[in-house]
C-alpha cells in the first residue's frame, strides 16, 4: 500500500546516563529566569529530584515546586498548577516524573501564555499562543509523553479523559537518562513498561501507521520486550537502557501515528475508576490485539517476531496467534492484575464504559472495525479472565 505523510519532530532529545544534570544548563539555553518545577510528592523526595533542582540552581535559575501532582491528573490539577505558574510569573516548565508530572507540565506551559482556563486549551479548544519553554524528564519507561502534542487529563466532573491536543505543548527539550529507572518500585516499572509496549504495537498496527513510525514502533517492540522483565526482577544497565529507549522510540511512534482500541478501553477504565494507566494497558491489550488480527495479519505476525516468538513450522496467523499468549504470559510474570483482581471494577457499567469507548478519538484508528457491542463483550472476557 502505498501511503503519503508528513513527519515534523521539533523535540530535541538528550539521551544518555547522567543527563538530568543538563537541565540547568539547556534551560538557560531557552532564556528561562524563573521555572516552575512540576512533579510528584513522590519524586520529590528521591534523589532524581535533588539533582534536578541542584542543576537549575546551579545555573542560576530561580526555581518554584509545584508537586500536588495524581495519577491520573486531572483538569482541576492543571487549573490549579497553572494559577501558581502565573502567580510565581515563572517563564519556563519542568516536568519531572512520570506521564502525569510531564501532562500537567505541558498544560502549565500554555496556560503560562494565554488567557482563561484549562477548558480554554482542552478540546475541542486549541491553545492560540505557543507555550512557554517546557523541558520533559521521565523518570519512567512507560508513557513517552516527553516527546508527544497531547496532554491527557481526566475531566473530573465527568469521570471521562480528554486532553490538550496541539504542536504549540511538544516539549521543546526531552532529558531520557536511564540511570533514573534504578531507583523505580517495581510495580510502577511493570505497569508502565507495559504502557510503552501498548504504544508500540498500538502505533505499529493501527491504520494510521506509515513507514517511518512502522520503523520506530518495531523498534521499540524489540527493546520492551527483551528487558522489561529483566527491569521488574533483574534491573541492571542494560534493562534500564533498553527501556528508556523503547519508551521513547514508542512515544515518537504512537506521537506521529495513533493508538487504538486498547487506549479507548483503557482510558475508559481509568477515568471511571482512576486505574493506573499501565495496568489497564495490560489489562486489554492481549484481548484488543488478539480481535484485531483478522484485520491485518501480516502486521500482527510482525509484532509477534518482534517480541521474539519462534516462526518455525508456524503460519502467519498462528504467530499472531502467539503473540497473544505471550503477552498474556508478560503481564503475570511481572504481576500485573486482572480487571477482577482490580476489586472494585462492576460489571454493571460495562455498557457505559463501553460507551466511552466510542466516544474515544482513537477509535477509527482501530485496526478492525469495533462496536459497542464488540467492546462490552471485551470487557466482560476480561472480567472473566
Amino acid at each position: 500500500m502505498i501511503k503519503d505523510f508528513t513527519f515534523e519532530f521539533p523535540t530535541r532529545v538528550e539521551f544518555g546516563n547522567g543527563y538530568i544534570a543538563k537541565v540547568g544548563d539547556i534551560a538557560k539555553e531557552y532564556s528561562v529566569k524563573k521555572t516552575i518545577l512540576v512533579t510528584d510528592k513522590g519524586i520529590k523526595q528521591t534523589p532524581i529530584f535533588d539533582r534536578v533542582y541542584r542543576s537549575l540552581e546551579d545555573a542560576g535559575i530561580a526555581i518554584a515546586v509545584f508537586d500536588e501532582v495524581r495519577p491520573n491528573p486531572r483538569d482541576v490539577d492543571a487549573q490549579v498548577a497553572g494559577e501558581f505558574a502565573k502567580k510565581e510569573h515563572a517563564d519556563g516548565v519542568i516536568g519531572l516524573g512520570g506521564g502525569s508530572s510531564i501532562d500537567i507540565a505541558k498544560a502549565v506551559s500554555v496556560l503560562l501564555t494565554n488567557e482563561g482556563g484549562i477548558e480554554c486549551v482542552m478540546k475541542p479548544n486549541k491553545p492560540q499562543y505557543d507555550a512557554a519553554p517546557l523541558i520533559c524528564i521521565p523518570t519512567t519507561a512507560g508513557t513517552g509523553s516527553e516527546v508527544t502534542s497531547f496532554a491527557v487529563l481526566t475531566i473530573e466532573k465527568e469521570k471521562r479523559k480528554s486532553s490538550i491536543f496541539d504542536n504549540k505543548i511538544r516539549p521543546k527539550v526531552a532529558i531520557n537518562d536511564p540511570e533514573v529507572l534504578k531507583g523505580a518500585p517495581t510495580n510502577i516499572a511493570a505497569a508502565t513498561g507495559m504502557d510503552a509496549l501498548t504504544h508500540a504495537i498500538e502505533a505499529y498496527t493501527c491504520t494510521l501507521a506509515t513507514p517511518m513510525t512502522d520503523g520506530m514502533a518495531l523498534q521499540a517492540i524489540r527493546y520492551i520486550a527483551r528487558s522489561l522483565s529483566n527491569l521488574v526482577h533483574n534491573r541492571d544497565d542494560q534493562s534500564c537502557y533498553d527501556m528508556m529507549m523503547g519508551s521513547l522510540l514508542a512515544g515518537i511512534a504512537f506521537g506521529f501515528s495513533d493508538i487504538a482500541g486498547v487506549h479507548c478501553m483503557a482510558e475508559a477504565l481509568g477515568g471511571m475508576y482512576d486505574t493506573p494507566h499501565g495496568v489497564a494497558n495490560s489489562i486489554f491489550l492481549p484481548l484488543v490485539f488478539e480481535y484485531n488480527i483478522p484485520a491485518n495479519i501480516q502486521k500482527h505476525k510482525d509484532v509477534g517476531i518482534a517480541l521474539g516468538i519462534d516462526a518455525t513450522g508456524k503460519s502467519d496467523r498462528e504467530i499472531a496467534q502467539a503473540a497473544v499468549e505471550w503477552l498474556k504470559t508478560l503481564s503475570k510474570d511481572i504481576n500485573i492484575p486482572n480487571l477482577c483482581e482490580l476489586g472494585y471494577v462492576n460489571p454493571d457499567d460495562f455498557d457505559f464504559l463501553s460507551s466511552l469507548c466510542m466516544k474515544n478519538v482513537s477509535l477509527p484508528s482501530n485496526a478492525r472495525k469495533i462496536t459497542k457491542i464488540e467492546f462490552k463483550a471485551l470487557f466482560q472476557k476480561a472480567f472473566q479472565i
